[in-house]
């Protein structure tokens, strides 16, 4: 069965005689939206049964205007997605979280009178959540999926809450699609599974069904979706906000989370291996980070733009499946995030904090990207039914950290109330409470406004294979491998040929080689002919650096994790040698041994171990280590776990420290020495080890 793609003529040989499509007009891609009608003829209505004429877009004034309030389909909509889980978030259910403080390094009053950013040094607390988005509360870390990165400001101000990503653009361009989108990305609901996984038909055939969510494909298949860590993983704002000083000159901004340790992900294989090893991978690497006083860190970076930038780029600035390349508008660092305290109580905490993207101080504002306005919406409405009414801002957590004066009153589970006898406003009475403040309160830029009401998508929201092409060709030759492996992985899982079909037809209008190694991948007999682009990509993208993960990594071992294999009789002043080196790069260490009682030296020392070795696989580790006696690396050979070890490490294209007697373990895994295998026959060779552990991984292997 095939479906009309908007914009697009139907797939050779994939349209079902069972099927008729209704074609409309479709502004928003500059072609033509699918209606695809079935045999029952049975027309989509609202709850109410109010036949629906749109459900691509929200009902706008003017083509590129804010979405109106009396768009009752799409309230009615949003309103029932919100309300599909108790208690359990519908979306970005599994997460974590942590307290710190933002710290502005440059003051910049001249874009913005937000109190925290008018002076340099100031500070303000902190609570931010990371999370994954398909999966439930009890899935693992290491999906593949995007990570929300959820930054709650309490300012003297007020709350201000930045709900982003760790990718910096979007499935959608209009919130009416995104209870479509989850619903598709969730576990098919006839069957219940599969959980926090996208390869299934569900997915798949929407995705393929909708060309502006290519861009986003290509970063979601790449290894921006499966981090190494929270620490080591970009934070991005999403959307096109504004900046308005304190005379009400207004500038475009887009933010950015850039981590100090650099950007690191996983290998699949890894992924999939950790999750059986311990699913809470990310969670504990947090914790263990912040108890260690090793508090991860992030530099806030500043895309600012005006509109005379925004009218000539080539693509909206309102489109959330578009960024602004770093080369085009440079990324200006203007404060710093630091995580330095768990929390004490993770449902008090974590799981109550609520965060909305309505949530903004004087000096922030909106612009009139769809997908943000529809979130002002849904985020106030799903945080009012997930904790049980309105009053959710007196837990803790969410209550602001400066004064609050307002008439709100009762209501389920009110923590405090006026007081006195006005709870009105106008009112006569001498103490009559708080009034409003034309100086200091919060006003909206006064943007003009003006077109037509009707659901429509801008004709500049139409490009959506240029940028996805620009990030595919960004990336290293191994990450396009990565991108490549995991379309046909996620493909493979797909039971319909057609969807299969379909989705590669899109990818020649990204890269053609790209497109013929997913077929071959697939086994497809050829690749599919190339659905005809809404409008026509723009092909001399330049690639962008800041795009790719193995051109932003750290350089050091710093913040990472050796795990060192040790068995009884081996030289302790080796051990201590590594440790030391680790250390001294800012890294830890884990010693791993047959038995977690640890082991005894050939000095007779004893050493405590961390971990026993069939529990400690080497995918928990960014490099590892073999220290060994012959009797003892004799013992490990004969191993499972231990063989697995070090055959994962040689596999994972980790960094193989070994003495002398760790050899025969080696060779009994069937691991052959590289340069990446280094032997370590005296104390200064664990310093140069760890040296060579700066790369994270030792690429070249993959070219033996």
């Amino acid at each position: 069965m095939d479906q009309k793609i908007p914009g697009h003529p139907p797939s050779a040989n994939t349209q079902s005689a069972n099927d008729t499509v209704e074609r409309d007009r479709h502004p928003g891609t500059g072609g033509e939206t699918h209606q695809l009608r079935h045999d029952d003829g049975e027309s989509l209505t609202t709850a109410q049964g109010i036949p629906v004429a749109d459900n691509q877009n929200t009902l706008k004034a003017g083509d590129r205007g804010p979405s109106l309030l009396e768009d009752f389909h799409f309230r009615e909509k949003i309103f029932h997605f919100d309300h599909e889980r108790i208690p359990e978030r519908v979306v970005h259910a599994r997460g974590y979280g942590a307290h710190g403080f933002f710290e502005t390094t440059e003051a910049i009053p001249e874009l913005t009178a937000a109190h925290l950013f008018g002076e340099k040094g100031r500070r303000v607390p902190t609570f931010v959540r990371f999370s994954t988005v398909a999966g439930n509360k009890g899935s693992a870390d290491l999906a593949r999926d995007v990570r929300g990165f959820a930054v709650k400001f309490y300012t003297q101000e007020g709350n201000w809450d930045l709900v982003g990503n760790n990718i910096p653009v979007f499935f959608i361009q209009d919130a009416m699609k995104f209870p479509d989108l989850i619903h598709a990305a969730k576990p098919e609901p006839d069957r219940g599974f599969p959980q926090a996984q996208t390869a299934h038909d569900n997915f798949w055939d929407f995705i393929s069904l909708m060309p502006e969510a290519m861009h986003m494909i290509m970063w979601t298949m790449s290894d921006r979706a499966i981090p190494r860590s929270f620490r080591f993983m970009e934070g991005f704002g999403v959307h096109t906000f504004r900046f308005v000083n304190a005379n009400g000159e207004s500038h475009f901004v887009k933010f950015h989370w850039k981590p100090k340790g650099g950007l690191q992900s996983v290998l699949w294989d890894e992924a999939v291996k950790i999750n059986g090893a311990d699913p809470d991978f990310h969670r504990r690497d947090l914790w263990d980070a912040i108890g260690k006083g090793d508090f991860p860190e992030w530099e806030l970076g500043v895309q600012v733009f005006d509109d005379a930038f925004a009218d000539s780029f080539d693509f909206d600035v309102l489109d959330a499946t578009k960024l602004i390349p770093e080369e085009d508008v440079p990324v200006r660092i203007v404060g710093r995030l630091v995580l330095d305290r768990v929390v004490d109580n993770f449902f008090a905490e974590t799981e109550q904090v609520a965060f909305c993207t309505q949530n903004i101080v004087p000096g922030i504002d909106f612009s009139n990207d769809p997908l943000l306005q529809g979130r002002n919406f849904s985020y106030l409405d799903t945080q009012t039914k997930r904790l049980g009414g309105p009053n959710f801002t007196h837990i803790p957590i969410n209550a602001p950290r400066c004064p609050m004066h307002h008439f709100q009153q009762d209501g389920h589970m009110a923590m405090h109330n006026p007081k006195g006898r006005a709870n009105y406003e106008p009112n006569g009475w001498a103490k009559g409470g708080p009034r409003a403040d034309p100086e200091r309160g919060f006003r909206s830029f006064p943007e003009e406004v003006a077109g037509p009401k009707r659901k429509i998508r801008a004709e500049s929201f139409g490009d959506h294979y240029s940028q996805a092409a620009q990030f595919y060709r960004s990336q290293t030759a191994i990450e396009q491998g990565h991108i490549a492996n995991a379309l046909i992985f996620e493909l493979s899982k797909v039971e319909t040929v057609a969807i299969r079909e379909r989705l590669v037809a899109h990818l020649p209008n990204i890269d053609e080689g790209l497109a013929q190694t997913v077929s071959d991948g697939l086994g497809l007999k050829k690749v599919p002919k190339a659905h005809e682009p809404a409008r026509k990509p723009v092909t001399d993208l330049a690639p962008s650096d800041a795009l790719s993960i193995l051109k932003n990594g750290p350089g050091d071992f710093a913040g990472r994790k050796m795990g060192i294999l040790v068995t009884d009789g081996i030289d302790g002043k080796l051990l201590g040698a590594m440790k030391d080196a680790v250390v001294d790069a800012g890294g830890t260490v884990e010693i791993v041994a047959p038995r977690v009682g640890g082991i005894v030296t050939a000095d007779g020392d004893h050493v405590e171990a961390d971990q026993k070795i069939d529990g400690a696989p080497s995918v928990l580790y960014d490099a590892v280590v073999i220290l060994a006696s012959a009797d003892g690396a004799a013992e490990l050979a004969g191993m499972h776990a231990a063989r697995s070890f070090v055959a994962d490490a040689h596999a994972h294209l980790k960094f193989i420290g070994v003495s002398d007697g760790a050899k025969v373990l080696l060779k009994r895994a069937n691991v052959e020495a590289d340069a990446g295998v280094v032997e370590l026959n005296a104390n200064k060779d664990a310093g140069t080890f760890v040296e060579h552990c700066g790369a994270l991984r030792f690429w070249k292997r993959l070219q033996s």
